[in-house]
């Protein structure tokens, strides 16, 4: 895999705002303009042989990586194990477990990526969310997503095909949760007017909500509504443009620039100087070239990476160490 030249580009050549807004600990420790930092999707091991994670030694991994100096851990929304999907994730339900996790871990962002919508009451997940978010003294970091399993759609009498505008209508009931005594009036999930007040509140200014992919809304929508965007790997270029049109979009409306993130699987080889080969969603590469690699997609706009270990062949607290020591150093400054 040859890394394409994108460096010649100057922070001229896409809408440039001075900062994003202040949100809660976990977003403005994990975002900031200009800067790039390091995540980990959990699990945290080499499942590369089966959907099904171990989830052995998880606490001691998530400990590991918050001393480490990783800025957030991610975890995701699967309530089935599909096996023509063939990723059972961390396999505990993600609001129950981050629960957990926040009670033993003190500055790490704890990340959801991403929530249903559809498969979901919203009043469920703005519980759970702000719940979470206020046990953790404001480190939560929710991604939302339309859902791209159709399987799962079935199992909770939900239509696969309205899930465009059940996403909308939960977004949208998320945020009106979040006042207090709201007033929504909805046609999927019910109303809110006159009602009660959900509780508890967030414990920062609000739940901050990345909408991954396109959602099945126009980047317009998104740009609009979102805390930010958590998008899939793409050729750099295209990856490129896709944050410049995102950003286009931002500087017309908005007050604040918002970040954009994407995950990366990574097979990080023994040999320092291994160049990049391409594999699904990732790269198989030595450190010096993942540095390099990372190095690109900051210059390009990304301002969070979530690496996936999942195929990592060496150990994986060894790679953890190795990446900690020597990438994460050039990145969070």
């Amino acid at each position: 895999m040859i890394l394409p030249n994108v460096m010649n580009s100057s922070p001229s050549d896409r809408p440039q705002m001075d900062s994003f807004e202040p949100i809660n600990q976990g977003y403005d420790n994990t975002f900031q303009p200009n800067s790039l930092s390091i995540g980990l999707v959990v699990p945290i091991e080499n499942y590369s042989d089966g959907p099904v994670p171990s989830m052995m030694d998880h606490l001691g991994r998530v400990k590991m990586v918050e001393d480490l100096g990783y800025k957030a851990i991610w975890l995701r929304d699967i309530p089935l194990n599909i096996p023509a999907f063939g990723d059972a994730g961390q396999t505990f339900d993600p609001f129950t477990y981050l629960g957990y996790l926040s009670g033993h871990t003190k500055s790490i962002a704890l990340g959801v990526a991403s929530i249903a919508l559809p498969l979901r009451h919203p009043l469920h997940v703005a519980k759970s969310a702000a719940t979470v978010d206020k046990l953790s003294d404001g480190r939560l970091i929710l991604g939302v997503a339309s859902g791209d399993r159709p399987e799962e759609y079935p199992a909770m009498g939900v239509s696969f095909d309205e899930r465009d505008q059940l996403f909308r209508e939960s977004f949208d009931y998320i945020r009106a949760a979040q006042a207090s005594f709201p007033s929504f009036e909805g046609s999927q999930f019910g109303s809110l007017k006159g009602i009660g007040d959900p509780l508890p509140k967030s414990y920062g200014k609000r739940i901050p909500l990345l909408i991954t992919g396109s959602s099945r809304q126009t980047l317009a929508w998104n740009a609009e509504n979102a805390d930010g965007w958590m998008n899939y790997p793409r050729n750099l270029y295209m990856q490129k443009q896709n944050i410049a049109e995102w950003r286009d979009l931002i500087s017309e409306k908005q007050p604040y620039n918002k970040p954009f993130m994407q995950p990366l699987y990574v097979i990080l080889e023994s040999d320092d100087d291994f160049k990049p080969q391409g594999i699904p969603l990732g790269l198989r590469t030595g450190i010096h070239h993942l540095t390099e690699y990372l190095q690109y997609l900051k210059e390009i706009g990304v301002n969070h990476v979530a690496l996936n270990m999942r195929f990592n062949e060496s150990p994986i607290p060894k790679a953890l160490e190795k990446i900690a020591n020597q990438v994460i150093p050039q990145f969070h400054l």
